[in-house]
């Protein structure tokens, strides 16, 4: 009987530890943060329940919650897709059976391993407005560059391409996904006069559209959660230009010490994200296509 139960225990003892590290450090957390969203909860002081006064104060009295909730929104609305487009090109551009191809995989993906604080440093240099090399390079062209990091109008849009600079990750998903699809249904389709153009659109986007979902989901997820490269590129500036949602939460808990109040910002942030993958999950029922394992035929999905 003890030898029956420690058979029927040993996979529940294998997935202990995961168990354990899910309760500590992901469910323990989420829970915590909901209820300290219902409190006045200041770093120094003992926390008082305050009801649902957070989220009143949020949405009815603090302006610069819809301010960078805008900020975050625009930037995800260039980020996400630049992001898949320039991760799609790249992961075509390493599937070509040309010589050294190894070497620009690594190429483009080593930028991914590297911190996001080197990056913002490195790309800081590169923006500076004086003595950096976008506008010297700008500047060999007769163009006189802007002051990046320091003008309204220029800033998000140098964060967004820096942002940009990290794609490796993405790409290696879609090069995953396009080197399985079988090299027949590009013979067919070159036999039946199709371009690689219309081979492209015609096979190799409908086949990779599950994780196009993937990349999608997840892009918009990082865009809602960016902190890193803004903090230290611009600081939310200038005149909070950058000042992103990830930002206006990580100051409400850590430079004003209202963590209950932060924590009701993160929950918001959380919902929104929650209703925009649902309408992304939701929509790809029109536009994802998976292979039946049983016919060899395709269904929506």
């Amino acid at each position: 009987m003890n030898k029956k139960w420690i058979t029927k225990a040993t996979p529940y003892l294998f997935i202990l530890p995961w168990i354990a590290g899910l309760l500590v450090f992901t469910a323990g957390p989420l829970i915590l943060s909901f209820v300290m969203s219902f409190f006045d909860w200041p770093i120094t002081s003992s926390p008082k329940f305050c009801g649902i006064s957070n989220y009143l104060e949020m949405f009815t009295q603090d302006r610069q919650f819809g301010k960078s909730l805008i900020i975050t929104l625009k930037y995800a609305a260039i980020f996400v897709p630049l992001n898949m487009i320039i991760a799609l090109f790249l992961a075509m551009l390493i599937t070509q059976p040309v010589k050294g191809v190894k070497t620009f995989r690594t190429i483009f993906y080593i930028p991914t391993v590297v911190s996001g604080v080197a990056i913002s440093i490195i790309w800081g240099w590169m923006f500076n407005g004086e003595y950096g090399i976008i506008n010297y390079l700008l500047s060999l062209l007769g163009i006189d560059g802007p002051d990046w990091l320091v003008d309204p109008a220029w800033a998000l849009f140098a964060v967004i391409l820096v942002s940009a600079f990290g794609v490796g990750t993405m790409m290696l998903i879609f090069y995953t996904n396009i080197k399985n699809i079988p090299v027949d249904l590009y013979e067919a389709a070159s036999l039946d006069g199709a371009g690689p153009v219309k081979q492209f659109f015609s096979i190799t986007i409908p086949i990779i559209t599950p994780t196009i979902l993937f990349n999608l989901i997840t892009s918009m997820i990082s865009a809602f959660q960016q902190l890193t490269l803004v903090m230290l590129l611009t600081g939310g500036g200038p005149l909070k230009s950058t000042y992103f949602y990830g930002m206006f939460v990580y100051d409400n808990a850590f430079k004003h010490h209202r963590l209950g109040y932060a924590a009701s910002n993160a929950w918001v942030m959380f919902l929104i994200i929650l209703v925009l993958t649902s309408v992304v999950f939701k929509s790809s029922d029109a536009w994802v296509f998976y292979e039946s394992e049983a016919g060899g035929k395709k269904k929506k999905g």
